[in-house]
């Protein structure tokens, strides 16, 4: 019996080099990923690399007052975080303040401009079908060279690949080529069937379906509508602003759009037909099975899927410009792909002259595009680094004056042991550093101030680590043992301890990260994160590097300058067995 538990204890204690070579293979694969993905220092938030801070206000509309409410205003925190988040923003911060503001901070990147205006496109995201269109200056818009009458010959998979080239109808603009304009819509999935759906009457609206391609309003539209169209400026940004404003989305409305050229168009615009809720998913795709670049797919709600093969099953029907519908956001087109048959699948690929970031900011417009209240721009304010900079400083010089006391601690009460405490705190922020750099580009992780506080606190919980693990050992040695038994007696009754300490410490960062919101979370996030890698250390790197060292003279003999003196420790004598002599054969016999 004694045997087997010797023979265990060996195996247990004779290969510490398994642990220390695991994790120096994990320290030089996360380095190796790290310098790999070209990301070598953590993102900084907005305190410490500056930004622009954003102040939105609700805006009612008319009658509809008890609208902003506390459930609404959650959901808009909810999109607008997915909208600046779908573009890679690190840290963009999204809070409610008040009852009716939302504070967006953006830090300084090079999607922090595109952000800005993404965040402040905040109004409600429709479908509309296009009656009128033309350059805003005069002339026609900028027409699609195949209309597509919804017959299977025409289907909609020959026009994505026919990449949308699109000519003046008029000759004024020869060199048109819109990236927003007369871009085709298929069906993703099932662009070889017959289109199911082939309802009868003209567009929503009333217009007539014969209406011109060059400009001109349909006959039966309303009076004030044909003035405020033909008053409409487009080029004038005062005037863009103003468009629309009023209408309801049951109503007609007029409206402005850019192409490609950087030239604007206005249009009339028909009852929305389509709400931005009924778009469930929308991304951008790189097509190379067709030929047609980058395309923009959408899912679409069961709801959403009914309404728009119902309007596409319209559109197809008619000639340019009413067979195109108009994607609108903040009363601003944004995209105009025209319909070549009902769409009926749920699924609606939108392609033509995309590139890569084109597709993307329309697909994320799609996404989050529709908010329940809308919101106007109250403030922007740009933020400097240089006080975050100066707090940034003033907290590593407190850092590295908490971490030399530490030091100076070890060095004076556990001398040589001390060596091993240093060599596991510089292993334990060596990961902290590399997976805090990785952390950025993979879930946007940024250093925030909170989150440098987070690691100096960690500093303390690493060495209490520490400190346990030797006290253990130490107090075997004052029992009489010696080093290399007392090591392995120590551990188990200081690693219940230490699994412990940092399950406390951890539970409480998750709870803090779960109830606070902004830079707090970057605090909780940081302690929890060094909490996890205190435990890896201690397992993988300081018990097997003590274990090594309790074979050298230098500490096994108790050297006084190895922290593990008995005679400084008071250690009793060795604990020795000894055996009674046995008695002689004639006295057992008598």
């Amino acid at each position: 019996m004694a045997a087997v538990k010797k023979g265990r204890n060996a195996s247990a204690t004779s290969k510490p080099w398994r642990s220390l070579a695991l994790i120096l293979i994990a320290i030089v694969a996360l380095t190796g990923g790290m310098f790999a993905s070209g990301h070598t220092t953590p993102r900084l938030g907005i305190d410490l690399a500056g930004g622009t801070s954003i102040t939105l206000a609700a805006v009612p509309e008319a009658g509809q007052e008890s609208a902003i409410n506390k459930t609404n205003m959650n959901t808009a925190v909810s999109i607008m975080e997915r909208r600046v988040n779908g573009l890679g923003v690190s840290e963009a911060e999204v809070q409610t303040q008040g009852d009716r503001n939302i504070i967006v901070n953006i830090p300084k990147g090079t999607n922090s401009k595109q952000a800005r205006e993404q965040v402040g496109t905040t109004a409600k995201l429709y479908f509309r079908p296009v009656i009128a269109t033309e350059l805003a200056g005069g002339g026609a818009a900028p027409t699609p060279s195949a209309t597509g009458d919804g017959s299977e010959q025409d289907s909609g998979k020959d026009k994505a690949t026919d990449k949308a080239t699109e000519k003046a109808t008029d000759g004024s603009s020869p060199s048109a080529s819109a990236t927003t304009q007369g871009r085709a819509v298929t069906d993703a999935l099932k662009a070889d069937e017959t289109p199911s759906a082939s309802p009868s009457g003209t567009a929503e609206d009333g217009a007539s379906p014969s209406a011109s391609a060059t400009g001109g309003t349909s006959g039966d539209a309303d009076s004030k509508l044909q003035a405020q169209y033909a008053a409409l400026d487009c080029t004038k940004e005062s005037v863009r602003a103003k468009a629309g404003d009023g209408s309801k989305s049951s109503d007609s409305t007029v409206a402005c759009g850019q192409n490609s050229q950087g030239q604007w168009q206005k249009y009339i615009l028909g009852p929305a037909a389509v709400d931005g809720t009924d778009v469930d998913e929308a991304s951008a795709v790189l097509n190379t099975q067709t030929g047609a670049g980058w395309v923009v797919t959408m899912d679409f709600t069961d709801k959403g899927a009914k309404k728009f093969a119902d309007i596409t099953g319209q559109l197809a029907k008619n000639q340019s410009p009413q067979n195109q519908f108009a994607i609108v956001l903040d009363n601003e087109v944004v995209s105009d792909p025209y319909v070549s048959q009902a769409l009926t699948g749920g699924n609606a690929e939108i392609s033509g002259n995309f590139n890569q970031q084109s597709a993307q900011e329309l697909a994320n417009m799609l996404s989050y595009g529709a908010l329940p209240l809308t919101f106007r721009e109250d403030s922007v304010t740009t933020v400097t680094a240089a006080l975050g900079g100066e707090q940034l400083k003033a907290g590593l010089i407190a850092g590295a004056i908490g971490l030399a006391l530490v030091v100076l601690y070890l060095l004076v009460y556990y001398r040589g042991l001390s060596f091993i405490a240093i060599l596991s705190l510089l292993v334990s922020a060596a990961l902290t550093y590399v997976i805090m750099s990785l952390l950025g580009p993979a879930i946007g992780f940024a250093l925030n101030l909170p989150a440098v506080c987070g690691a100096i606190v960690a500093i303390g919980i690493t060495a209490d680590s520490f400190i346990v693990f030797f006290e253990r050992v130490r107090d075997e040695l004052r029992e009489g043992r010696t080093l290399r038994p007392a090591v392995e007696r120590a551990w188990p009754r200081a690693r219940r301890t230490i699994l412990v300490s940092d399950f406390v410490s951890f539970l409480a960062a998750a709870v803090l990260f779960v109830v606070t919101v902004g830079k707090v979370q970057g605090f909780a996030f940081t302690l929890g994160l060094t909490t996890v890698l205190d435990v890896v250390v201690v397992f993988l790197f300081t018990k097997p590097l003590l274990t090594l060292m309790a074979r050298r003279t230098f500490f096994a003999s108790g050297h006084k300058w190895s922290g593990l003196d008995p005679k400084a420790l008071g250690a009793k004598p060795p604990l020795r067995r000894t055996r009674r002599p046995s008695a002689p054969a004639q006295t057992k016999e008598a």
